[in-house]
């Protein structure tokens, strides 16, 4: 592998990472789930800087991305990266890219001070999960999820 790049989006690239999010509903197979436009992408990452893109490359392409953004834990009195999309085009998978990028991504995490990285994987992913576990990643099997979206949350916020 030769050594990957990296570069951070720029406002030209939304069309872009909005296909790159499409790319991995497709994989992940919740493709009817993104709602997601390129204006959605447009103020929410490069307007009210909510997250950041972070595109690894080969030959001055585009071969995969990392949607990240700050956390914070009370316990540890820090902020954290915490990692919500990463995903590398099939054609460009086995050569390192997305090590790589994880590596890429604990070292901004350490240069911003933060506390911790993580991220989540679908149960069902094992490749990923292996991957993960041979990185020193733990999984954080004491906890559940929750969520609260569409109608559910709109009611939540209208209760008393």
């Amino acid at each position: 592998m030769t050594k990957p790049e990296f570069r951070f989006a720029e406002r030209k690239d939304t069309a872009l990472i909005l296909q790159f999010i499409k790319d991995l509903a497709e994989y992940e197979k919740m493709a009817d789930q993104v709602v997601a436009t390129s204006a959605m992408l447009e103020e929410g990452i490069f307007e009210k800087k909510r997250a950041e893109v972070l595109f690894v490359m080969e030959d001055g392409r585009e071969v995969g991305f990392a949607l990240f953004f700050h956390n914070f834990s009370t316990f540890l009195g820090r902020a954290g990266l915490y990692l919500e999309d990463l995903f590398v085009l099939p054609e460009y998978r086995g050569k390192g890219y997305g090590k790589a990028t994880l590596k890429k991504l604990a070292q901004i995490a350490v240069e911003r001070g933060c506390g911790r990285f993580e991220w989540w994987c679908l149960d069902w992913n094992k490749p990923s999960i292996d991957f993960y576990l041979s990185l020193g990643a733990v999984p954080m099997s004491e906890w559940t999820t929750y969520r609260v979206t569409g109608d559910a949350l709109v009611t939540l916020a209208k209760e008393e």
